[in-house]
């Protein structure tokens, strides 16, 4: 069997760029398990996104755990139930269509520079990415109490069951990230 990997899905206006998975990925490159980290650019658009993120995941036959930040945790749980996997979801943005319906409009990515529409058509797709139920047992949960874009008790109720690690303070970036590398490393298995 191949050897385990990472599939890094970003949040909203995010990019393979963000601070944490350039660090996930530089952490892994150091211990010499660059090649089994994979972090693409997501669309703004809900369905391209999910699209990029089952090319990859059809592509490798090594078991992979996703690691998903704020709108990539939301997509990751779609994922995961839908493919079997496990996930680590940093900041989840569980309610993600209530919260991105009020952010339609004209955006830029932090990284790019790129400008994109959000659509109604975009929030419509967020809806039908919605997981019912989730299984508590493929999830590692990961929030700040200080998030000040998402409620951190959303997503502790959300994932009820599962390994959480809820950190007073804080904020939507997760500042303890680097802190918790080896957590989210063993936790993919590798």
């Amino acid at each position: 069997m191949a050897a385990p990997r990472i599939l890094y899905l970003h949040g909203f206006c995010s990019s393979p760029a963000s601070w944490k998975a350039r660090l996930l990925g530089e952490h892994l490159g150091t211990a010499g398990l660059g090649d089994r980290f994979a972090c693409p650019l997501l669309s703004p658009v809900p369905l391209a996104a999910i699209a990029t993120a089952e090319a990859l995941l059809a592509s490798r036959e090594a078991p992979t755990t996703l690691v998903g930040s704020s709108l990539g945790g939301y997509y990751a749980s779609w994922l995961a139930e839908k493919h079997d996997l496990r996930a680590v979801l940093i900041n989840p943005a569980v309610m993600a269509p209530v919260l991105l319906a009020g952010l339609v409009g004209t955006h830029t990515n932090f990284h790019t520079g790129e400008t994109f529409e959000f659509t109604r058509e975009h929030v419509e797709q967020l809806c039908a990415l919605e997981t019912p139920a989730v299984t508590p047992s493929r999830y590692l949960l990961l929030v700040e109490t200080g998030d000040e874009v998402l409620d951190y008790r959303q997503a502790v109720a959300r994932y009820a069951g599962s390994r959480q690690s809820i950190l007073q303070g804080g904020d939507h970036s997760f500042t303890r990230f680097p802190d918790l590398i080896p957590q989210i490393i063993e936790f993919c298995g590798l």
